[in-house]
């Protein structure tokens, strides 16, 4: 197959999600929402600054940046079952179209929407007071580094919903999210923690993330020593599971 003809299928399989957002505004709205009512409830209700140097808002934006790449994985993962259970992949997997094609599409549309709403998420942080302090660039590299996490966790889903198959078995696997986002450093610093509880939050790949965009913002909390960590993890993640995905996608009906 030429590249223009895998382009070309995964375009398609694309637009096909991306019409589905016309269909299904509540929904669309609902995720760009969801992470700035977290953002506002932590950084006004609930947040303290635990072992934070600085303005805590400061320390709070990058992490809720970061949080927002690993939340929302469940509307990729659900309408990956839902095309499973309905038959349309198997109609998809009749055509001659490229192999992982829909996959393709799916994550290029769920992608989009992470854009949209990482934007939405730095609106808000200006608007409650927060300020990127590292320049044009540092901002563009804190942004590339967040956008690469939710890549790397978006096939992480898609391979979890392939071997789920259910709706149902999807929303049993989405709790296992919740503990990677909350033992971060997103909130607090690690030093505030137990030893124990404070090792495990600093090998999590999230943590990684979010030093380095906090280094990137120049922002508290900041790390230079974490930028390549915040690189290496979503890269490793996606080599073992983008593989394993389009495998399992193929493998479908055998």
């Amino acid at each position: 197959m030429s590249a223009a003809y895998v382009v070309s299928d995964c375009w398609t399989m694309t637009r096909r999600e991306l019409a589905h957002w016309a269909r299904q505004p509540v929904q669309v709205l609902v995720g760009l929402v969801f992470p700035v009512m977290m953002l506002l409830m932590f950084g006004y209700l609930v947040g303290g600054g635990r072992s934070v140097e600085g303005d805590y808002v400061d320390f709070l934006v990058p992490g809720m940046l970061t949080l927002t790449m690993v939340f929302g994985l469940e509307g990729t993962m659900t309408a990956v079952t839902q095309d499973l259970n309905k038959g349309v992949i198997d109609r998809f997997r009749s055509m001659p179209m490229t192999d992982g094609a829909v996959l393709v599409g799916r994550s290029a549309a769920d992608m989009l929407q992470s854009t949209v709403g990482l934007l939405v998420m730095v609106g808000v942080g200006y608007a409650i007071g927060w300020r990127a302090n590292g320049g044009l660039g540092s901002t563009l590299g804190a942004l590339g580094l967040l956008l690469l996490l939710r890549f790397a966790m978006l096939w992480i889903g898609i391979f979890l919903a392939l071997v789920a198959g259910r709706a149902e078995l999807v929303q049993a696997v989405q709790i296992l999210v919740w503990p990677i986002g909350f033992l971060s450093n997103a909130f607090a610093s690690p030093d505030s923690m137990p030893g124990w509880l404070g090792t495990f939050v600093e090998w999590n790949p999230m943590s990684a993330t979010a030093t380095a965009v906090r280094e990137f913002f120049g922002n508290p909390g900041g790390e230079p020593g974490q930028i390549w960590a915040a690189v290496v993890w979503p890269v490793v993640l996606l080599v073992l599971f983008f593989p394993l995905a389009v495998r399992r996608f193929g493998r479908l009906g055998k």
